[in-house]
């Protein structure tokens, strides 16, 4: 019945570069660029990416990390980088979200909160 939700699936590979931050699933987007004379042309649209320095209080250190402002509004919602780890899906985080994710919990088990 949803076969068009299980095409969709495997047609999407993760896009790379958000791998390597918390990019809160946001992808590279395609389209088509539209003037006055519709004669349409390829383009494609990136997530808007921002590097910046966030602290994190169960490792007490400050990390420099590649993330997009849609993960930087999330973050500010959850009341911090340690809760947004904890608090997001996993699907949401990308490789560097669950090593992040795991760094967390392994210092929050050796304080023993």
């Amino acid at each position: 019945m949803f076969g068009t939700r299980a095409l969709l699936a495997s047609l999407s590979t993760p896009f790379k570069r958000s791998q390597l931050g918390l990019f809160h699933g946001k992808m590279r987007q395609s389209g088509n660029n539209v003037p006055f004379s519709k004669h349409k042309t390829k383009r494609t649209w990136l997530p808007n990416v921002q590097q910046k320095r966030l602290r994190s209080d169960v490792l007490g250190e400050n990390m420099k990390l590649k993330l997009t402002t849609r993960a930087l509004k999330t973050i500010k919602k959850y009341g911090g980088l340690d809760n947004y780890l904890l608090n997001t899906q996993t699907d949401l985080l990308g490789q560097e979200g669950m090593r992040l994710r795991i760094l967390v919990r392994e210092q929050m088990n050796l304080k023993g909160l």
